[in-house]
């Protein structure tokens, strides 16, 4: 403080007022605060709500809210219609700090407390923005009628509301007129009154609102109360996206990326796409993962993606969270990993995405997920399979045969693949099984092979019709259709189909033997981890039978399907052993 600051706060309270404005107003906050802060402390309201806005922002002395809301709310008291605002804005923001009631709390502790935002307090706010708005504030108007449309159910009162934004824009309160423009769509969407709504939204806009910007764009980009303009709506966007807001910042980059109503550019579509996820937008976090799994000028960046995807996911978009998913069980641009996979896929499934259910479900078919998932699974199956998705009627027939998620229900599996058999192969050849084995309806063998037969694209289906039409069962005898069953199924590597073919050309099925093809089936089936196949190599192999003597790897293959359980394989490595003796 100078000489004459000092000599000057030795006079009358309103002397030092002044001269702390005039300090103030020519950017000297740190000489103008003492001065201020006497007139502030002899009871003046305005002083008392300019050193309040000291403390707020830093001016002349570091910041406080502590001390802000302490001297604005004597500033309101004593009737200081903007201090009743500001103080009813910290309120309402979670931003106010009350002085510690607490006796053992001492002031070196609300020193250095920290001052974190809180929840809101609407009671309070209401109450001093109600004070405002009855003072003839605008800016207090359009605050309480917030409260009154935003607040708790309990404070809501959506006509008082109206009349309250409508007394502010009619002030000319950039605020007013947005909520204003917001009421009004409310009450109705008629062209006329989207017209009104349009025109406040545009005076809010040309106040820099950032939020009344976006919402003109919107209607702009629709045609709803102005004229239909894309060019225009794409500018619109760009400004409220410059001005911060990040649903704006995320129709910007859309129309970047996309070319709408503006030249393209990626780059930095993806750039403005970023600034919205990087505020919380969900949406924008989701479409750059699209972006990065997309394939463009560069290829897909599946590590990218999953990044976004998990950001989207952990904000609880659903469609994200099944992507995330989707990667993981791919292996794409992260480990694959099935029970990271069904974490999100859950995410995704909880929120009642069908897709997302029938993923997580099959994944607990195969044992992955957690316990509780497994008493889910029927439950979204049936809801999926009761709205039609025979695909979704194929997993519930399967888990009810297999009991997974509830008890074993042959006959009702039996009823949901029969209904599911009308387009989905995989419950063709299931209820083809048991057709033929009389599993939840009565053994029909010619029904069956029907199924297969239906399904017989699929390699199991192949297999199924070629053992039954090679023994005759439900039909007539074909070894020579028989065989041609096996080879395609053979063809699409079932190890199955390769042991049979083996078994076919060993002899006894209707075909000339050739025991060097056998062989080649039987090696080809013991590759792929078939027991029997193993069983018969092994024999081949140590007699020599189609002219290849080896005993030392035909007992390895032995060994190999006795470790599958194959008694006949023990047998026959007892009696090489007995024989070597």
């Amino acid at each position: 403080m100078t000489v004459l600051d000092r000599i000057i706060s030795l006079a009358s309270p309103d002397v030092s007022l002044r001269r702390g404005i005039r300090l103030a107003d020519s950017g000297k906050a740190s000489r103008a605060f003492p001065l201020l802060a006497i007139a502030a402390k002899a009871g003046n309201a305005d002083a008392q709500y300019r050193i309040g806005r000291c403390y707020l922002e830093g001016s002349g002395v570091p910041p406080s809210r502590m001390e802000a809301t302490r001297w604005l709310k004597r500033a309101a008291e004593h009737g200081r219609v903007d201090a009743q605002v500001a103080l009813a804005t910290l309120y309402l923001q979670g931003l106010a700090v009350e002085p510690s009631t607490n006796p053992a709390t001492g002031a070196g502790s609300l020193l250095f407390a920290a001052e974190a935002a809180t929840e809101p307090d609407f009671e309070t706010g209401a109450k001093w923005a109600r004070m405002a708005a009855m003072a003839g504030s605008p800016e207090g108007q359009a605050l309480l009628a917030y409260v009154l449309t935003f607040g708790p159910e309990s404070m809501r009162a959506l006509g008082e509301a109206h009349q309250w934004y409508e007394r502010s824009a009619a002030a000319g309160c950039a605020q007013g007129h947005l909520g204003y423009a917001l009421s009004l769509a409310r009450q109705s969407t008629d062209q006329k009154t989207m017209q009104q709504v349009a025109e406040h939204l545009r005076h809010a806009a040309d106040a820099k609102l950032g939020s009344a910007t976006y919402l003109l764009a919107v209607l702009t980009e629709a045609g709803r109360g102005v004229q239909r303009d894309p060019v225009r709506a794409a500018q619109l966007f760009h400004d409220a996206a410059e001005k911060g807001q990040p649903a704006a910042q995320l129709h910007w980059g859309v129309k970047l990326l996309e070319g709408q109503g503006v030249e393209q550019d990626r780059v930095a579509g993806e750039w403005w796409l970023r600034k919205a996820a990087h505020a919380g937008n969900l949406l924008a976090a989701k479409l750059l993962g699209d972006f990065y799994v997309r394939s463009g000028p560069l290829p897909p960046n599946y590590a990218e993606a999953a990044n976004w995807y998990r950001r989207a996911a952990e904000g609880g978009d659903a469609d994200a969270a099944r992507a995330a998913g989707s990667l993981y069980l791919m292996g794409a641009g992260v480990p694959k990993d099935e029970e990271e996979a069904a974490r999100w896929l859950r995410i995704s499934a909880t929120a009642g995405d069908a897709g997302s259910q029938v993923d997580l479900a099959n994944l607990v078919k195969q044992g992955r997920g957690e316990p509780e998932d497994k008493d889910r699974i029927v439950e979204w199956f049936s809801a999926a399979a009761e709205s039609g998705d025979l695909t979704a009627a194929f997993n519930l027939g399967v888990c009810l045969a297999k009991g997974i998620g509830a008890d074993p229900d042959e006959q009702n599996a039996a009823l949901w693949l029969r209904r599911a058999a009308e387009g989905v192969p995989e419950a063709q050849f299931f209820y083809g099984r048991m057709l033929a084995e009389g599993r939840g309806v009565p053994t029909d063998l010619e029904a069956a092979r029907s199924w297969f037969a239906r399904a017989a694209d699929l390699p199991d289906a192949q297999v199924a019709l070629g053992e039954m039409t090679l023994n005759g069962r439900g039909g007539s005898r074909s070894p020579e259709v028989a065989l041609e069953l096996f080879k395609k199924a053979a063809a699409q590597g079932h190890s199955g189909a390769m042991f049979a073919l083996g078994a076919m050309f060993a002899g006894g099925h209707g075909l000339p033997p050739d025991q060097v093809v056998a062989q080649q089936w039987f090696r080809s089936a013991a590759d792929r981890g078939h027991g029997h196949a193993q069983l018969m190599l092994g024999r081949y192999l140590t007699s020599g039978l189609a002219g290849e003597l080896d005993p030392e790897q035909g007992r390895l293959w032995l060994e190999r399907a006795a470790a599958q359980g194959i008694t006949d394989a023990e047998a026959d490595i007892a009696a090489l052993a007995g024989n070597s003796n």
